[in-house]
């Protein structure tokens, strides 16, 4: 593609060192910018891009797009926000494959990722040939690769369908975070169906204020053709009223005789949204049957564990006040006493840590608060402010989990909340390798 045809897509613009050139690939990362590439110098709270640019056109970019005019002899594009013309530049370079597609997108503060493989599963029923996007699985023309962001920066993101497009696959759900609203990752994006599950406190270290909050899902309806709104919370309701044409549902729904196989009263909001998504798609009702009905469970979200003990043992993602709450009511369903071992992430909202413990506290038997992500903060300092009253405290992770498994009787529930699926503690910028499952089952064999 022509440079010229980038700077036309991206509007009002001063071009230093303008020169005609040929643009064979985006970058927003020096160590992915190649030859031909236009590199966008994204400035960052750690690192900014512009600081970058002799990196990447000594890997072969041959124009910038900056913020500011940069002392380099290759052409550059001046514009107000570098952030704001990456993703209508890769939209253009790209093709705009998203009108290529079926995209589903799901936006909300719980349950995007198993209304996600929900939908999914629905759609590999019907037909429809879908890709998959979310924070544990990655799927393009029905090969699994390795995740990223929730929701990828624009270049990857559009890069992404065109991918998907060009492997035959004609469907795509996927997850749409606020943070990724908020800073454009979705823009120049079109969604086939949009579904909001829910809203409840998160993300406030980024956000500010759940009105901020809210305004970032909300913004993402713009790019919708059709909408389909959970109003079982307020956020919902009030949504579903600036949205006339949105089909809504509440959590209390039937499904009408399909067999969930996922525990947990949540999940059955989760397979709703999943249900009219697909209705809105004009899917078939023994497609979406069948869909629903073929997925056994979603990894890390309220995940059994079985290695043989006379206990259950559930790892789930749950990190925010609401889905602890929701996770903890469904165990209790189980029978038993329950323990839970939970934590709150570093550098994250602190006001929900109050908000968890005190959860924990009501809901189980047995609350042991530890390690979960601390990344640059102390965790015991985490703890402080997540624990109260008779919650125990043991900051080791895996020694968290062998008490609560030592204190396990039959028929009793041991709950394992906030990492989920995940493979890693992130520690002092550091991944470090930890996975809830594994660890039951090293500590259980």
């Amino acid at each position: 593609m022509q440079l010229d045809d980038l700077v036309a897509a991206i509007g009002p613009s001063r071009v230093v060192n303008a020169a005609p050139l040929g643009i064979r690939d985006l970058a927003y990362d020096s160590r992915s910018a190649g030859a031909d590439s236009l590199f966008f110098c994204v400035p960052g709270a750690l690192q900014d891009g512009h600081d970058l640019a002799a990196v990447a056109i000594a890997a072969g970019a041959v124009a910038l797009v900056v913020e500011r005019v940069l002392d380099v002899e290759v052409t550059q594009l001046v514009v107000p926000s570098v952030r704001a013309a990456m993703p209508v530049a890769a939209t253009t370079f790209f093709g705009n494959p998203s009108r290529e597609l079926e995209v589903v997108a799901i936006t909300g503060t719980n349950g995007k990722t198993t209304t996600a493989f929900l939908l999914d599963s629905i759609l590999q029923a019907a037909g429809r040939r879908p890709a998959l996007l979310t924070n544990i699985e990655r799927r393009v023309g029905g090969v699994r690769r390795s995740t990223g962001l929730n929701t990828p920066e624009s270049i990857d993101l559009q890069r992404l369908f065109r991918e998907m497009v060009s492997a035959g696959d004609r469907s795509c759900a996927m997850e749409a975070t606020s943070i990724a609203a908020e800073k454009g990752r979705l823009v120049g994006t079109h969604f086939a169906v949009l579904v909001f599950t829910n809203l409840t406190q998160d993300h406030l270290d980024f956000h500010g204020t759940m009105e901020r909050y809210f305004a970032a899902k909300r913004s993402l309806f713009a790019q919708a053709e059709r909408a389909v709104v959970n109003v079982g919370d307020e956020w919902g309701r009030r949504l579903a009223a600036e949205l006339p044409d949105a089909r809504t549902f509440t959590p209390d729904d039937q499904l009408d005789g399909i067999g969930l196989r996922l525990r947990g009263a949540f999940n059955r909001a989760n397979a709703l949204g999943a249900i009219w998504a697909a209705r809105e798609l004009g899917i078939d009702e023994a497609a979406i049957r069948a869909g629903i009905e073929a997925l056994p469970g979603v990894p890390g979200r309220f995940e059994t564990v079985e290695a043989g003990q006379a206990f259950t043992v559930i790892v789930d993602y749950a990190h925010t006040p609401d889905s602890l709450d929701n996770v903890l009511r469904a165990a209790r369903e189980l029978g038993g006493q329950m323990t839970v071992v939970f934590g709150a992430g570093g550098d994250r909202d602190r006001e929900k840590r109050p908000l968890m413990g005190r959860i924990a506290g009501e809901r189980a038997h047995r609350a042991i608060v530890t390690t979960d992500n601390p990344r640059t903060e102390d965790p015991a300092a985490i703890a402080a402010e997540v624990a109260h009253g008779t919650l125990e405290v043991i900051l080791d992770r895996r020694a968290a989990i062998e008490a609560a498994l030592a204190g396990a009787r039959p028929g009793d529930v041991v709950v394992i909340a906030g990492k989920g699926a995940d493979t890693h503690m992130e520690i002092d910028g550091e991944l470090v390798p930890f996975d809830d499952r594994d660890v039951v089952r090293e500590l259980l064999s």
